[in-house]
């Protein structure tokens, strides 16, 4: 059994270079596999490994400057979630575009999971999704609002487009593991807008505890690594991934005429060329090629 651990935490970090390669060669040492994202505004990122290596990385991170009040959420994953250890610097930690958004200035009140139903089924909330439309469409809360953005720096323009529905209305929003949240509440704070919310946590937070009996959440949730969607009690969910659009599928979508194992789904088929087909060919033969002498393919599962 592995341990996931997935975190973030926003502090100034004058030189995340000099971050790196302490921080990657630890997760190395310690068998430490997924992804960690350092930029000047914080550290965000998922990992996995055994109870050990887990406690020493994270007790690297609480030491790094700011960072002594990290949070973060586990859970478990009976196979290997990632094949690799990967310590990038990004200019953000969560990619939204506005320089001007600061979420160490201010962000919108926590809303712990348990009181979230409340809070979201007043008649005066407007509950907003802020993921990506292939999250929102696994599953999401009953009644949420869906701007069925294709990635999170499209989220100020919806807004811009839509605000004006929702004068007069408080703002609850929501998103996986709270991160893209801080940025979303900062930015409508920005925006003149006073009674914002945030779900504390994350979705992973309300289903790791909030009982399935008194849920308002409807499906699983995508999370980014090998189990691909989580439910209630943070269980495995039934879903797998296209690895052309890297998009969540369920074992039935591969009996559709358009599946093809790491070429196309019914999601992504008539969105790419032959040309892209074709290069998506070669690489999924390199992989099986790889698995067949036991070893893992860089374009596999990261």
């Amino acid at each position: 059994m592995f341990i996931v651990a997935a975190l973030y935490h926003f502090t100034r970090f004058d030189d995340p270079n000099a971050l790196r390669g302490p921080l990657l060669a630890l997760c190395k040492s310690r068998g430490i596999s997924g992804t960690l994202l350092l930029a000047r505004e914080g550290i965000n990122g998922t990992i996995a490994g055994d109870r050990s290596g887990i406690d020493a990385v994270l007790a690297h991170i609480r030491a790094l400057p700011g960072c002594a009040d990290l949070i973060w959420k586990e859970s478990a994953a009976s196979v290997a979630p990632f094949h690799r250890m990967k310590v990038r610097l990004k200019r953000e930690i969560v990619t939204m575009g506005q320089p001007d958004v600061d979420p160490t200035a201010s962000v919108g009140h926590y809303v712990n999971p348990e009181d979230w139903n409340v809070l979201i089924t007043s008649p005066d909330v407007a509950v907003i999704d802020t993921r990506n439309n292939y999250e929102v469409a696994i599953g999401t809360f009953d009644g949420a609002i869906d701007p069925e953005t294709k990635t999170f720096g499209e989220f100020p323009v919806w807004w811009e487009a839509n605000k004006e529905r929702f004068h007069n209305k408080r703002i609850a929003m929501f998103c996986t593991g709270g991160i893209r949240c801080e940025k979303s509440t900062n930015y409508l704070i920005g925006q003149g807008v006073n009674d914002v919310y945030h779900l504390k946590g994350g979705i992973l937070k309300y289903l790791e505890e909030v009982p399935q009996e008194q849920s308002t959440w409807d499906g699983d949730c995508f999370v980014f690594d090998a189990r691909v969607s989580v439910g209630h009690g943070l269980k495995e969910g039934p879903h797998q991934l296209c690895y052309a659009c890297r998009k969540p599928i369920l074992p039935e979508d591969r009996n559709r005429p358009e599946f093809e194992e790491g070429v196309a789904c019914h999601q992504c088929a008539a969105e790419t060329s032959d040309e892209d087909k074709g290069r998506f060919r070669e690489r999924q033969k390199q992989i099986a090629l790889a698995k067949k002498r036991g070893t893992h393919h860089i374009g596999g599962l990261t």
